[in-house]
Order: C-alpha cells, then sequence, then structure tokens
C-alpha cells in the first residue's frame, strides 16, 4: 500500500493546505510499518486540480494532510485515494501511527478560499490552537 502525506521540507511536517503543497512524502506501508519512502515534487503537476491524477499515478491509496477543500475531496474520492485530514505534526510520525492503525485525524478538517490569501479560512473542529495554511 502507498500513502502520501502533504509535506514541508522546511520542517518535516504535514503541509497544512492540500491545494498549495509543493511537495508529497510517499510511504510504502507493508506488514504495519513503513517500508521505505520518497519526496516527491509537485511543481510541474499544473496546479490544484492535477494533484488528484497526481497521486494516483504514483499509485498512492491514502492521503494525511492538514485541511482541503470540497472540491479537492471529491477529485482524490473519484480516483480512489481515500482521505484522511485534520492531520498535524511530522510527516514521519503520522505515517507510522497510520501504519500502525493509531493515526488521529479530523475527518471534518477542511479550507475555504474566498479572493484569495485575505479571505481565507480553515476551520478544524475540536482542535484548540491548530493553525492552517499562511
Amino acid at each position: 500500500m502507498k500513502i502520501a502525506a502533504t509535506y514541508s521540507k522546511d520542517d518535516g511536517s504535514v503541509f497544512q493546505h492540500f491545494g498549495r503543497t509543493e511537495w508529497f512524502k510517499i510511504y510504502t506501508i507493508e506488514d504495519g510499518k513503513a517500508t521505505g519512502s520518497e519526496v516527491v515534487s509537485a511543481a510541474e503537476t499544473g496546479g490544484h486540480s492535477a494533484l488528484a491524477p497526481f497521486l494516483a499515478e504514483k499509485g498512492v491509496d491514502v492521503l494525511i494532510c492538514g485541511g482541503l477543500g470540497g472540491g479537492a475531496r471529491m477529485a482524490l474520492s473519484s480516483v480512489g485515494i481515500t482521505v484522511l485530514p485534520g492531520v498535524v505534526g511530522s510527516a514521519d510520525e503520522a505515517a507510522a501511527a497510520f501504519a500502525e492503525n493509531r493515526l488521529e485525524y479530523n475527518e471534518n478538517a477542511t479550507c475555504h478560499h474566498h479572493d484569495g490569501e485575505e479571505g481565507h479560512s480553515c476551520h478544524h473542529h475540536g482542535e484548540e490552537g491548530h493553525h492552517c495554511c499562511h
């Protein structure tokens, strides 16, 4: 099985905005462990709408991310990728937790954009102090 996490190369954390992620870390999961990983650039995908097909082409079954909008959820679902949103912290730790069936995520985590960054708001219900996006 392959899982991907939106990835911040700055600190190795789960990047909190699916549509603006520049990197994904893709993990191979076997027998309850992450047995390998690679960091891939999403810069050449052509943008927001091309991310779901890009991940599908990489063989990804599950996406771990921060927030994402309804359109992204639908696009990922349409290519057979299960979404586990609302994850914060280390991408490597999240992948290990997923492999061990103990990943905590928030199914209701979303991001909405209105006229660019100025009107941006992210909603992570029940996660006090959580910050999303820029």
